[in-house]
């Protein structure tokens, strides 16, 4: 086990009580790529994050906010995928869920990430590259960062809930925090 695998096992170590899941919400409005139809067709199913629990997906974060750029979510990772640092539009390492005031959990998106140590380990050369799906450059998040990971690769693809800074941008002004449980 390296630090990488310890760090982001902790990370996977942390968890909250989750609520029941809701009922699928819309697609989001007039966003539509061929990412956000292929993120959307392979998590339906997750819409019940008793599904996603079902299936190991495990909680990595309370939800996450910022005072004025909206919020990410609660974040529910598969580790497997994240240390395998396969980039799949179908199989993304993280489900982005929005508490509701019903204690309910919505989906509203999903997270592709990929270390930058595996990245690089499985691209070698003096030029790796930056990695991207479907065409669509993700972001670099260098080391430390607010998260306690080794630097990784980032993109968001909201894909349940419109975002008016872009279907691809980190936070969504549309996505609130406000009804977190408290532990």
């Amino acid at each position: 086990m390296n630090a990488s695998t310890s760090t982001l096992g902790a990370l996977c170590a942390l968890t909250i009580l989750l609520p029941l899941g809701m009922p699928p919400a819309a697609r989001a409005d007039g966003d539509t790529t061929p990412l956000i139809e292929k993120v959307h067709n392979a998590t339906a199913r997750y819409t019940d994050i008793n599904v996603a629990f079902k299936e190991g997906w495990v909680t990595a974060t309370p939800c996450v906010s910022g005072p004025d750029t909206g919020a990410m979510g609660v974040h529910l990772v598969l580790q497997a995928r994240i240390s395998a640092g396969t980039l799949n539009a179908e199989q993304p390492e993280a489900l982005i869920y929005e508490p509701m005031a019903n204690g309910a959990m919505r989906l509203v998106g999903v997270e592709f990430i990929v270390l930058a140590s595996v990245w690089e380990s499985n691209n070698p050369g003096p030029n790796p590259g930056v990695p991207a799906l479907d065409g669509n450059l993700m972001n670099y998040i260098a080391y430390p960062n607010r998260y306690g990971l080794p630097a990784f690769y980032e993109l968001h693809v909201w894909a349940w809930e419109h975002n008016p800074k872009g279907s691809f941008a980190d936070w969504n002004t549309q996505v609130t925090c406000d009804h977190q449980p408290i532990s």
